[in-house]
């Protein structure tokens, strides 16, 4: 079974920059997850990742992002599902395509920003570089 994928860093500060623009920023303490859509994910899926990085506790004293009022910057991400097992080029088969990702991520967004939290993020499709500082290092994969 594919599941809805975000690779979750623990952060001091994190940017996108699109065309010389920032498009998002976090500042100080906070979370940047990167979320891949696969052709299975549906918007509850959508919802059960957000209440999860919402809550996940992997900020300074085992802290969660509602506890500490910690913002978070979503970036779609669908390399998420590249597959490299055979030859030397990946393959994308199980990422969504942008029709199906694209709102499935922006539900993600939406879902965190009900439960009360202060979300940034990238612009999906463009050519994105991002910053920031992994404070630990600290990553962990979430599925759901």
């Amino acid at each position: 079974m594919v599941r809805m994928r975000a690779v979750v860093q623990r952060v001091n500060g994190a940017s996108v920059v699109v065309d010389g623009e920032t498009v998002g920023e976090i500042v100080g303490q906070g979370l940047c997850v990167l979320v891949g859509v696969t052709h299975e994910d549906t918007a509850d899926k959508a919802a059960q990742l957000a209440r999860k990085l919402w809550s996940v506790r992997i900020l300074e004293g085992e802290k969660s992002c509602s506890d500490l009022d910690a913002p978070l910057l979503v970036i779609s991400q669908f390399t998420l599902y590249g597959d490299a097992r055979k030859g030397r080029r990946p393959t994308w088969h199980a990422a969504a395509p942008g029709e199906i990702a694209e709102p499935l991520v922006d539900e993600v967004v939406k879902r965190l920003r009900e439960l009360g939290a202060r979300v940034e993020t990238g612009r999906f499709a463009a050519d994105m570089k991002v910053s920031l500082t992994n404070d630990g290092p600290f990553t962990v994969i979430v599925e759901v």
